[in-house]
Formats: structure tokens, sequence, C-alpha cells
């Protein structure tokens, strides 16, 4: 199956669309963030969910493609003190539905978030990946993302 990107859409997540955010999530044998499609678990992203859309800085997006959601995103608007006050983003999650790779969605996600950055006169987009996601590498320097930073994280739980 061919998909052109014209057919994308890229729309604020709905309450509705959790189950199947958390089952792309769930497929992710990389992020090892304890992911999981179990109905038991639909509480806590809910709650999740909520805490992200009552938040005036944090939006969720999804990628909806002939009304399927087979993409996700987050964003995080950030006000600095360093850099005179500059105001960043920092994209978050970004997911494809394993069975829609390769096609043009990531692309489409992570210029949204870069003509929504323009728009909001953003000066700096940040985003993480793991380190073992090399071919999620390559395709951010392919979008023109340089590698910059060296980053940290320490598990709580």
């Amino acid at each position: 199956m061919s998909t052109t990107i014209e057919n994308i859409v890229i729309r604020f997540a709905r309450e509705s669309d959790v189950p199947a955010l958390a089952a792309i999530f769930a497929a992710d044998e990389i992020g090892g963030h304890g992911d999981t499609a179990d109905e038991s678990a639909l509480p806590d992203y809910l709650a999740a969910f909520h805490a992200i859309e009552n938040s005036s800085n944090e939006t969720l997006y999804v990628a909806e493609l002939n009304g399927e959601v087979v993409g996700t995103f987050q964003t995080v608007i950030l006000t600095k003190l360093v850099g005179r006050g500059a105001v960043s983003m920092k994209i978050e999650a970004v997911q494809t539905r394993s069975d829609m790779r390769g096609r043009g969605i990531g692309a489409v996600m992570i210029r949204y978030c870069i003509d929504d950055a323009k728009q909001r006169d953003v000066k700096n987009i940040q985003l993480i990946s793991n380190m073992a996601r090399l071919d999620a590498h390559r395709f951010y320097e392919r979008l023109g993302f340089d590698k910059r930073h060296f980053g940290f994280s320490m598990k709580l739980k």
C-alpha cells in the first residue's frame, strides 16, 4: 500500500485517541518505557492525557490517515532565562505506527513542529532520541537537526 503525505492530517489528540497511542508506544521495542496496550493501564494514560491537555505549554498531536491514528508527537514550549529569555520547543515521543514507517509520516510530523515553532517565534527546537535509534538519528539529521548536546537520564522508579 502506498501512502502520499498529502493525505496525512496533523491534529490535536483527543481522549478517544489514547488507546491507539498506547498501542503505538507499546509496540516500541527500543524505548523501554514500560508501555502497554493492556486496558488495565488506560487510567494511567488518561491521567497523563488530561495533564497534557490542561497544560498551557504542552500539546499532544496525532497524525491521522484515512481516519486512523498512524503517528504521534508532543511539544513543550519552554521560556528560559538563558539566551535572554529565549523561547524553545522541545519535541517528545515522536512515534509512527510500526506498519506505517518509511512513508513520510515522521517527516510530516517534524515539519509541522518546525512550522509551528516559526509561527511562535521560537528560537530553538530540541529533541532527544534514544542512543540506539540510529535510523532515527539519520532521519533527524536529514531534516536539518544537528547533534549538539550530550544528554543524561536517570530512572527514578
